[in-house]
């Protein structure tokens, strides 16, 4: 999908996927979601990408829903809005189990919907001056599409304060609560995802893609026979698959695995 308010771009492994709306703060609207599902559709089936990057032009992340949007939507049908909803649900859903690793990017304000785009990343770097801000009931909604996203980031205790206080809070603070990883400088923003993707690129890639899925196997199950047996299953599996097959070899023989290019 032609858009020029959501940039793609991929070379040597990587693609990133930039929010090019600065002049309304990166505010996204149903249009600016068409596009960023359809990139992330194509993304997947790219068989060269080892690692995607979301990020946006300009000094702010994104602002949350386009004022215009809402106001349109406001006067749809229940029907209509449900549709709407749908979607955004559908863009949370792809970026949440994207099939490579995901790296967000936060400069400025990441304010409504923009916390549920971090939220479904694998890893978030944000700069020391961030604002995060889950500011709906501001204006009567509730961050209801975004909330399974965001309540396994920074945790119920979390959310019941800033799903109902709609206070902003630091890169700090979100770092604290589970939603940042790293605070770093603005101006090292760039190295600092240099240097994850450098890593990132070290990995089987195989075995990155089978790690978030043990993590959404995994995670807050019961641990009982089935988990455990599932869980013995997996490392079974990729122990004999010709990507872990390597990776033991490589170790074994001290060489870079096949994944690695020079």
């Amino acid at each position: 999908m032609a858009n020029s308010q959501v940039l793609f771009s991929f070379s040597d492994g990587v693609a990133e996927l930039t929010l090019n709306r600065p002049e309304v703060h990166n505010a996204f609207d149903d249009n600016i979601i068409e596009a960023l599902i359809s990139h992330l559709e194509i993304a997947a089936d790219l068989p060269d990408l080892r690692v995607l990057i979301l990020r946006s032009a300009g000094k702010n992340f994104s602002a949350g829903a386009d004022l215009a949007w809402m106001r349109r939507m406001a006067d749809n049908s229940h029907s209509d809005n449900l549709q709407d909803a749908h979607r955004l649900a559908r863009l949370m859903q792809l970026l949440n189990d994207f099939n490579r690793p995901t790296i967000a990017l936060i400069q400025g304000v990441a304010y409504g919907g923009a916390v549920g785009l971090a939220a479904c990343c694998d890893i978030v770097i944000a700069s020391d001056a961030s604002k995060f801000c889950l500011s709906e009931v501001r204006i009567g909604l509730i961050p209801a599409v975004i909330s399974p996203y965001v309540i396994r980031a920074i945790g119920e205790r979390q959310a019941r304060r800033y799903f109902i206080s709609a206070e902003p809070f630091s890169a700090q603070q979100a770092q604290d609560y589970g939603l940042v990883h790293e605070v770093v400088a603005e101006d090292q923003l760039q190295a600092n995802a240099d240097t994850m993707i450098s890593k990132l690129l070290q990995n089987s890639p195989q075995g990155m893609h089978a790690a978030k899925q043990l993590i959404q196997a995994v995670s807050q199950q019961t641990i009982d026979d089935s988990l455990i047996a599932d869980t013995a299953n997996r490392i079974a599996d990729i122990r004999v698959s010709p990507e872990g097959q390597e990776g033991l070899s490589a170790f074994l023989e001290k060489r870079p695995p096949a994944w690695i290019k020079e």
